[in-house]
């Protein structure tokens, strides 16, 4: 058979998914499903990583089912995932020693205290390019290995394997065969050396992790191994592993210094590529590598926001305020205003530029006028609010590493909540720049299938397949931009009063 599309397999925080890319690199089939949300205790947050196995089976299952495809009409498999969060597993029996722990996850907070404590802040921030906070995977990763020591005695340690998801998945693809990760996903762990591009033995002996645990790391774009036979009914090589927010940086076509993405999912991550070269940032956000080649290391600098369309599904399913996403656009017009409603997006503690893993959500300014329509734009411009925050870092890291003041010109979207159109018009007006939102926004699985296609030769050129992608809309500022940029002020003041709010 000849090879006629790609796979990419999606695993996002809230659900999965395994999209079929054409020869164009246009999406000719998908499959979805929503991923249940664990919350055995305030803060915490966990997955069950035999479900998203089974999902994943599923998903790719019933995709190439939709359209009668066997194993060999499938070129190569492209895989990323939602990144930080891991897991332990036993690979004797396959089994997870205990839920995966989430990247929102906020158990691990007093363990990064007591570590700043001891003064191991510097050397975790210079060895990885990283904050020290619970968001990363290498406090999860102790949490777990004492939760194991202390409820599973009988498992012995030799037969631990520990990974991000990408890890998991692919050695169940492989038939248990392969324990490898890429740098992007390996860079997120705390536990990486990111000039190196190797596990750091101190970091490793700080965690208490076993190196031995730890997934051979590998270039983003190469041969992580073929899937098992039984599984699809034939092999199929597995070429790209990328964390979810470098995929989609790269799909944006955005593999020159300077350009950058913002992806509007569970969290809002904004990614600036930086080339070659490792840039450390002095506005808080994160040096991380964007994606690797078996010849070259891309770098990027990174603002990562934990609460975006996280706090869009709270409003409807734990304030029940909506049915649906799609009703919050309709609900933000229907009001001239907030009426004064500020509300801080931090569920889950606040992310890039602040680092606050005390800090906690809340509306501020309510008073007895205020409706839901209102509450419901105060969380939409939050969203937006924040992303400027990052935005003005990044172009303060910019100026200071040229000496020249460059500001970010154009933001180019994707993600869920970049459909909802008085956002990203409130996005471009609070910035004062356009935002571009492509067609196809599943930009994450779009840049998976183009690394895994690119790698394997199913495609020749990275240029034409940026070239092909079609740009959906272009939100210019507007009239609304001086009261969206007079009240960023307003919201920053709520920001500083949310702050701290759980005593260390």
């Amino acid at each position: 058979m000849t090879p006629e599309y790609v796979l990419a397999i999606d695993l996002g925080t809230t659900g999965n998914r395994a999209i079929l890319f054409n020869a164009e690199g246009d999406i000719a089939g998908q499959a979805y499903k929503e991923l249940p949300q664990h919350y055995p205790e305030p803060g915490w947050l966990e997955h069950d990583a035999e479900e998203i196995w089974r999902d994943t089976q599923i998903l790719i299952k019933r995709v190439l089912a939709d359209h009668h495809l066997a194993a060999g009409q499938i070129a190569a498999i492209g895989l990323t995932v939602q990144r930080e969060t891991c897991l332990l597993w036993d690979q004797t029996t396959g089994k997870p020693l205990h839920r995966a722990i989430v990247w929102q996850d906020r158990r691990t907070t007093a363990m990064c205290h007591q570590l700043e404590g001891a003064g191991h802040r510097g050397l975790i921030e210079e060895r990885t390019g990283l904050v020290l906070d619970a968001y990363f995977s290498a406090t999860k990763l102790a949490w777990l290995k004492h939760w194991v020591e202390t409820h599973c005695p009988e498992v012995h340690p030799d037969h631990i394997l520990a990974g991000t998801l990408d890890s998991w998945i692919l050695w169940n693809l492989t038939g248990r065969k392969v324990h490898a990760t890429d740098h992007s996903n390996a860079s997120r762990t705390m536990l990486m050396n990111l000039a190196q591009g190797e596990w750091d033995q101190d970091l490793l002996q700080l965690f208490g992790i076993p190196l031995q645990w730890m997934p051979q790391i590998q270039p983003s774009l190469g041969e992580f191994g073929v899937t098992e036979p039984s599984l699809l009914g034939g092999a199929v090589p597995i070429t790209a592993i990328f964390g979810d927010q470098q995929a989609a940086l790269f799909a944006h076509g955005c593999n020159t210094p300077g350009l950058l993405k913002c992806t509007y999912g569970t969290g809002c991550f904004l990614v600036a590529q930086m080339g070659l070269t490792l840039v450390r940032s002095h506005q808080q956000l994160l040096s991380t590598i964007a994606w690797t080649t078996p010849q070259e290391n891309y770098y990027a600098l990174e603002g990562a926001m934990f609460t975006t369309g996280a706090c869009i599904q709270w409003l409807r399913d734990g304030l029940q305020l909506i049915q649906s996403a799609q009703e919050t656009d309709a609900l933000a017009r229907s009001v001239p205003n907030t009426d004064g409603v500020f509300f801080v997006p931090a569920l889950s503690g606040l992310g890039a530029p602040h680092w606050d893993m005390n800090a906690r959500a809340s509306f501020q300014g309510i008073t007895g006028g205020v409706q839901p329509a209102h509450m419901v734009r105060a969380v939409l411009e939050a969203i937006a609010y924040q992303v400027k925050e990052v935005v003005e870092a990044m172009n303060q890291d910019a100026q200071a590493a040229s000496g020249t003041v460059t500001a970010i010109e154009l933001l180019k979207v994707d993600g869920g909540a970049s459909q909802n159109d008085w956002l990203m018009q409130f996005q471009a007006d609070v910035l004062g720049i356009p935002v571009e939102r492509p067609v196809i926004l599943d930009a994450t699985a779009q840049g998976a299938a183009f690394g895994a296609g690119l790698a394997q030769g199913f495609w020749q050129s990275y240029a034409d397949l940026i070239a092909h992608r079609r740009v959906d809309r272009t939100f210019e500022p507007g009239a609304g931009q001086p009261e969206a940029q007079g009240n960023f002020s307003q919201w920053q003041k709520a920001v500083s009063r949310a702050k701290d709010w759980i005593e260390a």
